[in-house]
């Protein structure tokens, strides 16, 4: 697994950090605080269908950790969590053969694939909601797909370089009426090599 520890900077974490994430409602609140910004246990548990104990304990648990803090705008009896700042974009790719441990990898592979499912599911959103939208984003917004030859180098370039774009968008939008937040999902995936014409 890689987090940052800065916009744009990769950095190796434990596998520590696997198992926290590797739990269904800790991912989905760090998730949804992260889209949606502040919020209590309560309305973290309206909102993702759990209850209120669990979310809070959830929410404590990610807080430990520093991935979540305290905005001290609670009433006194329950505390408004936010994602932390330094903690934005949370990478879930993970190189299998630096994980030696069968649990440790059993739970960064499941966080991975949670991941997918949880960016398919808000794309799935989007196709369905879309026609309400400005025609701008609906023309815009969506899957983007292209292939690409590289080697292991140029691999490394195109991910680095996509990710500075990605930043230098990060708060273009500030202060503009109108903007929204986007998320932007980046999936490199090699495929399967081409069969040559017999005879080449």
């Amino acid at each position: 697994m890689a987090d940052r520890d800065g916009p744009g900077t990769r950095v190796t974490s434990t596998p520590a950090a696997w198992r926290l994430l590797a739990h269904p409602l800790r991912s989905r609140i760090l998730a949804h605080l992260r889209l949606h910004g502040g919020a209590t246990a309560a309305d973290l548990a309206r909102s993702l269908g759990s209850n209120t104990g669990a979310t809070s304990y959830h929410s404590r648990v990610l807080a430990d950790a520093g991935l979540l803090v305290d905005t001290g705008l609670g009433d006194g009896r329950s505390r408004v969590w936010a994602a932390a700042a330094d903690e934005e974009d949370v990478d879930t790719s993970v190189a299998v053969s630096s994980i030696s441990d069968a649990d440790e990898l059993a739970d960064a592979l499941w966080l991975a694939h949670d991941h997918v499912d949880h960016h398919a599911h808000r794309l799935h959103g989007w196709i369905d909601a879309q026609v309400s939208w400005p025609m701008v984003w609906q023309e815009e917004c969506g899957l983007d797909e292209r292939e690409v030859l590289v080697d292991e180098t140029q691999l490394a370039a195109l991910r680095a370089e996509l990710g500075a774009v990605l930043d230098r968008y990060r708060r273009r939008g500030a202060g503009t009426p109108g903007a929204r937040r986007v998320t932007a999902v980046v999936g490199l995936t090699p495929l399967p090599r081409r069969a040559r014409p017999p005879g080449n």
